[in-house]
Formats: C-alpha cells, sequence, structure tokens
C-alpha cells in the first residue's frame, strides 16, 4: 500500500473528514465546558443573592437590637422603671437617721 498523495481526492475527502470530526469533538467539548460555567455562574449568582437577603435580615435585626426594640428589651426596661419606682430611697433615709441620731444626742444632752 502506498502512501496517499494529496491529488488523491478520496485521500483528501477523508483527511478532512478527519479534520471536521476533530473540530466537532472540540466544539463540542467547549460547548460542554461552557454549558457548566454558565450553571455555575447561574447558582453563584443565586447564593450570593441568598446570602445577600440574609445579610439585610440581620442589619434589620441588629438595627432594631440597637434601638432598643425587641420585646425583650421593652420588658426588661418595664421592669427596670418597675424597681426604680419601687427602690427604698436610701440617701433620704440615711439623712432621716442622722438627723434624728442628732436630735436624740442635743435630748440627751439637754436632759443631763
Amino acid at each position: 500500500m502506498s502512501a496517499p498523495t494529496p491529488s488523491d481526492p478520496a485521500a483528501v475527502a477523508l483527511e478532512l473528514e478527519r479534520i471536521r470530526r476533530t473540530i466537532e469533538v472540540g466544539f463540542t467539548r467547549t460547548d460542554g465546558a461552557l454549558a457548566l460555567l454558565v450553571q455555575r455562574h447561574d447558582q453563584t449568582e443565586q447564593h450570593l443573592a441568598e446570602q445577600g437577603r440574609r445579610l439585610d435580615d440581620h442589619d434589620n435585626r441588629l438595627d432594631i437590637v440597637e434601638r432598643g426594640e425587641t420585646e425583650r428589651q421593652k420588658r426588661d426596661e418595664s421592669r427596670l422603671d418597675a424597681l426604680e419606682r419601687s427602690r427604698w430611697p436610701l440617701p433620704s433615709v440615711a439623712a432621716l437617721v442622722g438627723v434624728c441620731g442628732l436630735a436624740l444626742s442635743l435630748w440627751q444632752l439637754t436632759t443631763r
């Protein structure tokens, strides 16, 4: 068998068919890789959008906490107000005890 010559039309057609097949396989691989990249891009966009929503939710909740508008903060604030209203007025009591002690001392001093 001799090597085909470039002027042989059957050999040229066969070689062109091989080249065409190689190019088709390359394009198919490229299309598959591009489709995979598009799918990953779409997934990444969805993931980033979800993360953005979660971040916005966290920011909103943090703003509510900073403003003191949570139910627990409101309840604690009302409890603290009630405790402050019902606490003993210790400075006033101390001053009253001091004045009473001074009055008793003066009374004892005058009754001797």
